[in-house]
């Protein structure tokens, strides 16, 4: 398993798979792929990922369009954007209307 936080597993992928303001993805579709990488605990259910989806939007990179049950629509406000980390040594990603500081909960150092 590797170490990379859970926000910054989330960021990156909404940033190489879905960083566009038009396109719509679910939370399934992100947690499938961290599964498929082999980088969550593989006891993880979709229920435990949950609070990380809520935090993307509470930060305002995207928004929940629509819900059903543990699915979770998604929209992006802004394109994303990759950005280095210098204090936590990570690249991260942000959108453009998120306020410009570290996603990694360790570091939340302002970019």
């Amino acid at each position: 398993m590797n170490a990379e936080p859970i926000p910054i597993q989330i960021r990156r992928i909404i940033f190489e798979k879905f960083n566009d303001v038009d396109a719509k993805f679910t939370n399934d579709e992100i947690f499938q792929m961290m599964q498929e990488s082999g980088k969550i605990d593989p006891a993880w259910k979709i229920d435990d990922a949950e609070p990380f989806f809520e935090e993307i939007c509470r930060s305002g990179m995207a928004r929940n369009i629509a819900q059903n049950f543990t699915t979770i629509w998604l929209k992006l406000f802004s394109p994303v954007r990759e950005i280095h980390c210098s204090s936590c040594n990570l690249d991260v990603h942000l959108g453009e209307s998120e306020e410009q500081k570290c996603p990694n909960p360790d570091c939340l150092a302002v970019l």
